[in-house]
């Protein structure tokens, strides 16, 4: 069997084809890879910006946790302070009575 013309015009555009084909997977691949750089460098952005975010939260839970801890030192104070207030009350209370009776008599 021998190859014929028209064969042979066949398997060059066969091979015109797949050559063509090739070049487009070739612009393809250069494509993806662009594309690849792109999203590695936007996920290193975004790996940056939550690290950044989760720094700023830790140094703000732990103010809060220091303005926290000085208000329960206020609040503690303030109560214990309480009684004492009270009693001094009573006694500018008892004070003005004694010196009104001592006015008056």
């Amino acid at each position: 069997m021998e190859p014929t013309d028209l064969t042979i015009e066949i398997l060059k555009d066969i091979r015109d084809e797949a050559k063509q084909t090739n070049a487009r997977i070739d612009q393809t691949n250069a494509r993806l890879d662009q594309t690849n750089g792109a999203l590695e460098s936007l996920r290193d952005e975004l790996a940056r910006r939550i690290v950044e975010s989760e720094v700023r939260t830790s140094t703000a839970i732990t103010e809060l946790a220091g303005a926290v801890r000085d208000m329960t030192g206020v609040l503690r104070a303030s109560a214990e302070l309480r009684p004492r207030v009270e009693r001094c009350e009573a006694d500018i209370v008892e004070i003005r009575r004694r010196l009104d009776a001592r006015a008056e008599g």
